[in-house]
C-alpha cells in the first residue's frame, strides 16, 4: 500500500549553475533548513530525490512535544514550540497544528512515579506538566476503558498534519527564493583546495560552497561515500490512519499497547508505540558495537527480523563516480510495508481503550523508516574534517515535532549566525573522539567551513 497521499508540490525545473548551499533532502529538517537560508537572503538549492516529505516527514505520528524527550533536545524543541505557532502565518500554507496537549499514561504506581520524576526537566521551560488522576483523567479520556491510574498531562504540547506541514515549509522556501527541485538525487559533494566546491547531480553540476546533509534514512550512505562515517541504523513503524470518529479524545496519547492523535479530517492517527521492527543488514554487523548499549535498553520495544532489507542493502553500492547512476535513483521514496502484526495490535487495543473507536474503519497504513543514532540524538553539525559539509539527521523518531527549530539550527552553522541553542550536543564526533573519515571514492568528497554570505546570484 503506498504511503500517505501528498499535496502537489510544483518544484523548480531548471538547474541552476550556483548557488551559496545546497541542502540534500526534501524532508521538514532539509526544507526548513532551506527556508531559514533563503530567508536571510542566501541563495539556496534544495535537492530531493524524490518527492517533498515523501519519507518519514509523512509517515510520522504528527506529534509536537516536548514530553518524554532527552533532556539534550529539550531547549531546542522549546524554540520549536514557538516556530510552531507562528508557522502558518509565515508559510502562508496550511499545517493543521494545534496545541491539544499529548498525554503519557500509567497503569502502575511505578511507572506513574517516573513519569512525574521526568516533569522535573520541564521546570526551566514555560511549557507545563503535571499528574492527571480521577476527573481530570477521566476529561482527558472521554469513555476510555483502559487501566489508567494516572498521566503526565503537557497542555501545551500539540499536534500538525505531517502530509501539510512539509509541504508549506518548502513551499514558503522556493517563495523565499530558493531553488527546490524534486526527483534530483545529489550524486556526490566535489572539492577544491580541501573546500566544498560543489555537487554533482543526476541532472548536472551546481557551484556552492555549502552542503547540509539532511538526508535522513539515506543519510549514513551518502555520508560514506563522501568519507564521513556516520553511526545511523533503520527502524520501521508502522502507522495506521482511520475514518471520522464522533467523540473520541481530543488529546494525543500513548497508552499500554497504542498511541493516538486525532487528525484533521476527524479520524486519528494510530500506531503502536512500544513495538519497532529492525531489519537485520549488513550494517547491523558494522555498527554492532556502536549500537548494542541501546540494543540492550531497548530490547523489550525491538522486534528484530531478517527480511528482505538484508538482499536489497547488501547489493546496494557503498562506493560511486559522479558520473555513476547511484542508489538514491534506484530508490526514490523508500516505501517500506508496514508490520501487519503491529497494525493489528495497535488498532485492536486502542478499539478496545475507546469503544467510540469500533464504529471507525481502518483507511489506509502504512510504514516508514526512522533513521536512529545509538543515542537517539540527532547529529546537527559541521564536519570539522571536510568544511562546508554540514550534516543534520539521525533524529530518531523525534524529527517532525522540533523540525522547525533544528532547521533553523543548522542554517545556524552554516551561516555562522549565533545558534539558537547550544549546538555541542549534537556534534558529530561524540560518536567518536574526532569524526572519523573513511577513504572517499575519488572526486567525490566535499570541505569548507567559511560562513556565507548573502548572495543574489542564482
Amino acid at each position: 500500500m503506498p504511503g500517505p497521499k501528498l499535496p502537489h508540490f510544483q518544484a523548480d525545473l531548471a538547474l541552476p549553475k550556483r548557488v551559496d548551499a545546497v541542502v540534500i533532502g526534501g524532508g521538514i529538517i532539509g526544507s526548513t533548513t532551506a527556508l531559514e537560508l533563503a530567508e536571510r537572503g542566501h541563495s539556496v538549492l534544495l535537492c530531493e530525490k524524490g518527492q517533498i516529505g515523501g519519507e518519514q516527514s509523512s509517515r510520522n505520528w504528527g506529534w509536537v512535544r516536548m514530553s518524554q524527550r532527552d533532556p539534550r533536545e529539550l531547549p531546542l524543541m522549546a524554540k520549536a514550540q514557538e516556530i510552531w505557532e507562528g508557522l502558518e502565518a509565515r508559510t502562508g500554507h496550511p499545517t493543521g497544528y494545534s496545541r491539544a496537549g499529548i498525554l503519557y499514561t500509567a497503569e502502575r504506581e511505578r511507572d506513574a512515579a517516573k513519569l512525574e520524576d521526568w516533569a522535573q526537566h520541564m521546570a526551566p521551560f514555560d511549557s507545563p506538566a503535571r499528574m492527571v488522576r480521577g476527573e481530570q483523567l477521566a476529561a482527558l479520556m472521554p469513555g476510555h476503558q483502559t487501566g489508567t491510574i494516572a498521566a503526565l498531562h503537557t497542555p501545551l504540547d500539540g499536534r500538525a498534519e505531517p502530509q501539510l506541514a512539509t509541504h508549506a515549509i518548502a513551499s514558503a522556501a522556493r517563495a523565499a527564493g530558493a531553488k527546490v527541485m524534486t526527483e534530483c538525487a545529489v550524486r556526490s559533494v566535489e572539492t577544491e583546495a580541501g573546500h566544498v566546491s560543489g555537487v554533482v547531480t543526476e541532472r548536472g553540476r551546481v557551484e556552492c560552497s555549502a552542503v547540509v546533509v539532511a538526508g535522513g534514512a539515506w543519510s549514513r550512505l551518502f555520508l560514506g561515500n563522501a568519507g564521513v562515517w556516520l553511526p545511523q541504523l533503520k527502524v520501521l513503524n508502522s502507522v495506521l490512519r482511520t475514518s471520522a470518529v464522533q467523540d473520541g479524545p481530543e488529546v494525543a496519547m500513548w497508552a499500554k499497547g497504542f498511541s493516538l492523535r486525532k487528525r484533521g479530517d476527524g479520524g486519528y492517527s494510530i500506531a503502536d508505540g512500544t513495538e519497532n521492527v529492525v531489519d537485520i543488514v549488513p550494517d547491523s554487523f558494522r555498527l554492532a558495537l556502536k549500537f548494542l548499549p541501546a540494543f540492550l535498553d531497548e530490547w523489550r520495544s525491538l522486534r528484530f527480523r531478517l527480511s528482505d532489507r538484508w538482499r536489497v542493502e547488501a547489493a546496494q553500492a557503498r562506493r560511486w563516480q559522479p558520473d555513476q547512476h547511484t542508489p538514491f535513483e534506484a530508490c526514490r521514496v523508500l516505501d517500506p510495508e508496514p508490520s501487519q502484526k503491529a497494525i493489528r495490535n495497535s488498532w485492536a487495543a486502542a478499539q478496545k481503550a475507546f469503544p467510540v473507536l469500533q464504529g471507525a474503519d481502518v483507511v489506509q497504513s502504512w510504514g516508514g523508516m526512522i533513521d536512529v543514532t545509538p543515542d537517539a540524538i540527532p547529529v546537527i553539525s559541521q564536519v570539522d574534517d571536510l568544511p562546508g559539509l554540514f550534516v543534520s539527521t539521525g533524529y530518531s523518531g523525534h524529527g517532525f515535532g522540533i523540525g522547525p527549530a533544528a532547521g533553523r539550527l543548522t542554517a545556524d552553522l552554516v551561516t555562522g549566525d549565533t545558534p539558537i541553542v547550544d549546538p555541542r550536543a549534537f556534534a558529530l564526533d561524540r560518536f567518536t573522539k574526532k569524526a572519523r573519515a573513511v577513504k572517499p571514492a575519488p572526486e567525490s568528497v566535499g570541505a569548507a567551513a567559511t560562513p556565507l554570505s548573502p548572495s543574489s546570484d542564482s
